[in-house]
């Protein structure tokens, strides 16, 4: 089916279908042809994305796909009833496994930053504080209207005993984020870049090195870092200081950060993110199964709440930051 669409749609013959990691690929002339859905995207937003791929690979990124276009021109195409986007490559070995990830992530982070164009239509810059705000008003209400119900399960009896300390970690995130901006001054390293939805240690650690532009926001350096870190640390909740520390000297050794990436990157650790991802995934998903995994995930985000608040009153010393020098603000609060 996928290799008649390929024809079909773009002229090309494949030789065979095979599995790309989460990609169905197509394999011919020495290229892999990675067949994508655009999930809700438009032709505008595949053409800002292909300008910012073509960026990418033109500047010595290997690892970043090339988007397709149809016979007719377009990025998306209609095809028995789905939409469909390919991305070609060439042909990719097996990757051995990744080393100085920090350093490789600096390198990208750099290429980004000097996107050539203005980006509209995948820019999240400057925009945490309104998404932030949204996400709590959101659950506020919510809990609001669980409060004079019995709860019905496990699960949202955590929920509302919970909410309240996790409404005042958030406004607390809020507050940094907004004494950053009013404080600091941004240097020209905190221009916007390509960053991910959600960077972490799977993102470039599949089978084959493809970097997935569909995975991708303009967005300014730190939130890659603040996800990876967020990651790592309830990855290894015992061990994670040292693979942390060297994360960091690997990145700053090709791009130092400024007082600002630092306190941006510090509110959004701050942003309980983990546990607005457990509850709104409940209210989201219809299976018990699901329901299930995410009642243990909870109770075990509110049983570790106050290593949380450990790692992050230790922070900037485990990754570092220059904290005197810099005059970084730390939270009072958690050192009482």
């Amino acid at each position: 089916m996928l290799r008649k669409m390929l024809e079909d749609q773009y002229g090309i013959k494949a030789e065979e279908q095979v599995k790309i990691d989460a990609f169905d690929a197509l394999r011919g002339n020495g290229l892999l042809y990675l067949i994508v859905s655009p999930g809700g995207r438009e032709e505008e937003d595949m053409k800002e994305l292909a300008s910012i791929a073509e960026h990418m690979r033109q500047t010595g990124d290997k690892n970043v796909p090339a988007f397709m276009q149809t016979k007719d021109g377009n990025y998306i195409t209609n095809w028995e009833q789905n939409k469909y986007c390919v991305l070609v490559n060439r042909q990719t070995d097996q990757q051995q496994r990744i080393s100085k990830l920090g350093r490789k992530l600096a390198k990208f982070h750099e290429r980004g930053r000097r996107v050539p164009f203005q980006i509209q239509r995948s820019s999240r810059v400057g925009q945490w504080k309104g998404i932030w705000e949204k996400r709590l008003e959101q659950m506020e209400k919510v809990w609001s209207g669980l409060l004079f119900q019995t709860p019905e399960d496990e699960f949202e009896k955590l929920f509302i005993e919970s909410f309240p300390y996790y409404m005042g970690l958030t406004e607390n995130a809020i507050q940094y984020l907004v004494d950053t901006e009013i404080d600091d001054s941004p240097l020209e390293t905190d221009s916007g870049t390509v960053c991910y939805e959600r960077f972490t240690k799977k993102t470039w650690g599949g089978q084959y090195m493809i970097r997935n532009p569909f995975e991708w926001v303009f967005d300014h350096r730190s939130r890659d870092l603040a996800e990876w870190t967020r990651e790592q640390y309830f990855h290894n909740i015992q061990t994670y200081d040292m693979e942390l520390k060297q994360f960091y000297d690997e990145y700053q050794g090709i791009s130092p950060l400024s007082s600002f990436s630092w306190r941006l990157l510090y509110a959004r650790l701050i942003f309980p993110l983990h546990y607005f991802e457990c509850v709104e995934n409940y209210y989201i998903t219809r299976s018990e199964q699901e329901k299930k995994l995410l009642e243990d995930t909870l109770g075990k985000i509110l049983r570790q709440s106050s290593e949380y608040e450990r790692f992050l009153a230790g922070f900037f010393h485990i990754s570092g930051a220059p904290v005197k020098h810099l005059s970084l603000p730390q939270l009072d609060w958690l050192y009482s």
